[in-house]
């Protein structure tokens, strides 16, 4: 049972203290026994070690195994190239994940430093850390709460939670047991380490301290969760073995072959090798961190930092996002959505008209701006106080009613404060010669304690039937509802009992408040639904409001069984849930463990999930999820650290524009991966297929090392620049599961790499039969060339390069045309001939060249041609 359940005299019986608090002695034993009240931690791997983990990817061992063989074969360039590219990819991984280690330390950066403390029936301050079980803890407005405590003492307690529960609002605490089992947002007579007191005062017996307390268990979760691959990391690693495994056979065949044909054994095994080192696409790593840093450069200007640079591209792989409702699908501030009175309702979008000059609409302005403590700060641009009451100032000021200049002419000259068991508060001010009392709180108190309802002259009174009817409308919309009610005094009466006070009153209206959802989030909502995204809304708020905001999102589509409540998924099996985790579209009310097993059951259904958050309850799923999205302006640190990204406007909308990019990213990604795949493909048909023909090795080791060292280059960069295509957010995400070869990329790869070896076959069977002894130039030069216009004519998926414009990507045209030159510097430089064993082409022969090498350009858009055929003709789905 929870300390929430129990009542006072079983808590200081089971914790043995009283209400003098511990002995000093006793609570050092305690202390020396249980340890400090302190976040612990496994223990981490050193620096060192992380920095060794990040040579073990397959890939790198693929590309260090390429760096020593070309050293072996005297290419010291591309071996310093390869050991460049793999230390700066191991630096930046050991940033990232060394990065993500301090979130267990700003965890602890949130513990109190210090409490008031009750011992030997005497108050004092002592260091949270020596807090133990059993000790009486002073909570006042502005103190960070040291320890999980049951609450024995409260005068207007208020706590906020949000880093916890995700509350939007303060929570008013009281001392009485619970009756039954509650989520950790409804446990009103605890206080948990961490969370803020906003307002008023209290004593608490501390019950938990250090890994038990509901932070400690978050620091379990934080430590005990592994962060998941991303997409392109799984992606290139299937990638990195298939393609070692290809390579060594082929390598293999050529090597036999050449040598059962008689050729040099030392030149065949040297060929063999140089292939080997062209097959493997050493440039793709660092094209790969390249493209991401740009684009997270890039997301920069899009409100959106990167922490962790394979995010980038996970964005453009989510299917479901998980967000959090208070700051980000909402403004973060609560805000008067409707008012009622005369009889009448005005919702927020009538404000703007003003609400008359009638008597009651002037009275009850009045009641709004007077009878709260909030105030203006920063010139009147920011409201300092309870977000309720600043709602209320807000909404009165705007039509003409300043507290400030009320105030000079209707003084407050007494108040009884609110309190939970009458669920109301009363200010007293001066009026028209005498004096008013202003009494706000439950629609439902106020409506027994009133005798009538103001209304105009003329016009009918409203019944108490109508008011409980509006007021339960109000509710039903997720706003939280005060009512309004006033008595006119001749002078302030002696007697200030609730009792005396608080009766025979004339209701006013009702007030209907809640924070709205952003305009530009429900814009983003529908372009995730056309783009296949699901969002999916978890909060700590209540399920009313957490329902009426999904539906006005557009998340919800009036169907109420997508909505779960924290209690009932505690009640829901594994197998159970795992059914119905991808219909719910909204979660209210929910712990800190919940959130991560919603995570996990997604991503177990095979889902990429973007979880967003801001609290320290957050952190655990923040990490577990594909991409942690915390809130940059209102986010804790342990939130901010445990996450890939971080939103600097704390704006959903922004996420929607950075899976944009991350779409984007990934399209580019696979443009290169399809260039460079099909690049090597060329080459590795050329060297196979000329043997078995009977022709001899059409190029040198040099060659080929030269080719892959300017194709793989400037060509692939410039293609990560590529601007983003028409339907990348009409279309749906990536199926999980899918390779980086569908979308036919494998098959492209193998079909247009044969074509080059075929052209280049082609021509060095005619040189050959026609005695041109530049045969070995023309296939140099051809390969190459063909390379070029292949990768001018996969700029985009679908459609053609004169379409999109041969200047939409300048890179690109630049990195081609520098390309081209460098060939052809090996041609026809002097000092490059000896070098290359090439010689000089004649105008005729580099015209034909050219012109044969064309064929692979005007081949792609031909296939691109018949795919958009196909793709208009196909029906709609």
């Amino acid at each position: 049972m929870g300390w929430y359940r129990k009542d006072l005299s079983r808590i200081f019986n089971e914790l043995k203290t009283s209400s003098r608090g511990l002995s000093s002695g006793e609570a050092a034993e305690r202390l020396k026994r249980l340890g400090p009240n302190e976040l612990t931690e496994k223990k981490k791997k050193s620096p060192f070690r992380m920095f060794l983990d990040q040579f073990l990817d397959f890939m790198i061992l693929i590309l260090i195994a390429a760096a020593v063989i070309a050293g072996f074969i005297g290419d010291l360039s591309d071996t310093i190239a390869i050991v460049v590219i793999v230390i700066v990819n191991a630096v930046i991984g050991f940033i990232q994940e060394y990065r993500a280690e301090k979130a267990m330390e700003a965890l602890k950066k949130m513990a109190a430093p210090t409490a008031t403390v009750i011992r030997d029936g005497q108050p004092g301050t002592a260091p949270a850390s020596e807090l133990v079980p059993g000790d009486l803890v002073v909570l006042e407005a502005g103190r960070i709460v040291p320890a999980d405590m049951r609450l024995i003492e409260t005068a207007q307690l208020k706590v906020e939670e949000a880093a916890l529960t995700g509350e939007s609002v303060p929570v008013e605490k009281k001392t009485e047991a619970l009756a039954e089992e509650v989520p950790l947002g409804d446990r009103n007579n605890m206080a948990y380490k961490g969370t803020f007191v906003t307002y008023g005062r209290g004593v608490g017996v501390v019950a938990e301290t250090a890994m038990k307390t509901e932070f400690g268990k978050i620091a379990a979760m934080l430590q005990n969760e592994e962060e998941v691959k991303t997409p392109l990391q799984k992606r290139l690693a299937v990638f990195g073995r298939k393609l070692a495994v290809a390579v060594l056979v082929i390598c293999a065949v050529v090597l036999g072959i050449g040598i059962l044909r008689g050729e040099p054994p030392m030149l065949m095994l040297l060929t063999a090798i140089s292939l080997a080192v062209a097959a493997i696409p050493e440039a793709l790593p660092a094209v790969i961190t390249i493209s991401l840093a740009l684009g997270a450069r890039k997301l920069i200007n899009l409100k959106a930092l990167i922490r962790k640079l394979p995010a980038v591209e996970t964005l453009g792989s989510v299917t479901y996002i998980c967000s959090d409702k208070t700051g980000t699908l909402t403004l973060n501030k609560m805000t008067v959505e409707s008012l009622f009175f005369n009889g009448c309702m005005v919702r927020s979008r009538d404000f703007k008209d003003g609400l008359g000059d009638e008597e009651t609409a002037s009275i009850f302005m009045s009641a709004l701006a007077l009878s709260n403590d909030a105030q203006s700060g920063d010139g009147g641009d920011t409201l300092l106080g309870d977000p309720t009451e600043t709602a209320l100032f807000d909404i009165a000021r705007k039509n003409g009613f300043d507290k400030g200049a009320l105030e000079t002419t209707h003084r407050r000259v007494a108040e009884i404060p609110f309190d939970s068991d009458r669920k109301c508060m009363t200010t007293f001010h001066e009026w028209e010669g005498g004096f008013v009392s202003f009494t706000k709180g439950a629609v439902d108190v106020l409506v027994e304690r009133s005798i009538e309802v103001m209304a105009p002259a003329g016009r009918a009174a409203v019944d108490d039937l109508e008011i409980k009817g509006v007021n339960e409308a109000m509710a039903a919309d997720g706003m939280r509802v005060l009512c309004f009610a006033m008595r006119r005094w001749d002078r302030v009466p002696d007697d200030l009992s609730p009792e005396n006070v608080e009766k025979g009153m004339t209701l006013i209206g009702l007030v209907g408040m809640i924070d709205p959802p952003r305009e530009e989030a429900g814009e983003a909502v529908a372009l995730c639904r056309s783009a296949g995204i699901k969002t999916v809304m978890i909060t700590g708020d209540h399920p009313a409001t957490a329902r009426a905001i999904a539906g006005k999102l557009g998340i919800l589509d009036g169907d109420g069984s997508a909505v779960l409540t924290g209690r009932e998924l505690e009640g829901l099996s594994p197998e159970e849930f795992a059914e119905r985790v991808e219909h719910i579209r909204v979660y209210a009310r929910v712990a800190p463990e919940q959130k991560l097993k919603i995570v996990k059951a997604l991503q177990d259904r095979g889902q990429y999930v973007a979880m967003t958050g801001d609290g320290v309850n957050d952190a655990p799923a923040l990490k577990r999820a594909d991409i942690g999205i915390a809130m940059g302006i209102t986010g804790t640190d342990v939130s901010k650290e445990a996450a890939s990204m971080i939103l600097l406007d704390d704006n959903f909308a922004s996420i929607v524009n950075a899976v944009r990019e991350g779409r984007k990213i990934f399209d580019n990604i696979r443009k290169f991966i399809k260039y460079l795949l099909t690049t090597n493909s060329g080459e590795i048909w050329t060297l196979f297929l000329a043997p078995v023909l009977g022709l001899p090795i059409p190029l040198l080791p040099i060659q080929i090392l030269w080719i892959n060292l300017v194709t793989d280059g400037l060509p692939a960069l410039a293609l990560s620049v590529e601007p983003p295509e028409g339907n990348v957010m009409n279309r749906p995400p990536r199926h999980p599961k899918e390779s980086i070869f569908a979308g036919g990329l494998g098959i492209h790869a193998i079909a247009i790499g044969l074509l080059m070896a075929a052209l280049v076959l082609c021509i060095q069977v005619w040189s050959i039969r026609t005695g041109n002894e530049h045969w070995q130039t023309m296939v140099f030069t051809m390969l190459c060339i063909t390379q070029l216009g292949h990768v001018l004519a996969i700029r985009s998926e679908r459609e053609s390069l004169f379409r999109i414009g041969l200047f939409s990507n300048r890179y690109l045209l630049g990195a081609v045309l520098l390309t081209f030159l460098l060939q052809m510097a090996t041609v026809y430089l002097p000092v490059l001939n000896s070098v290359f064993k090439t010689t000089p082409l004649t105008l005729q022969e580099l015209l034909l060249t050219l012109a044969v090498s064309s064929v692979v350009f005007f081949a792609v858009e031909i296939e691109k041609f018949f795919r958009r055929r196909m793709s208009d003709t196909a029906p709609a789905a």
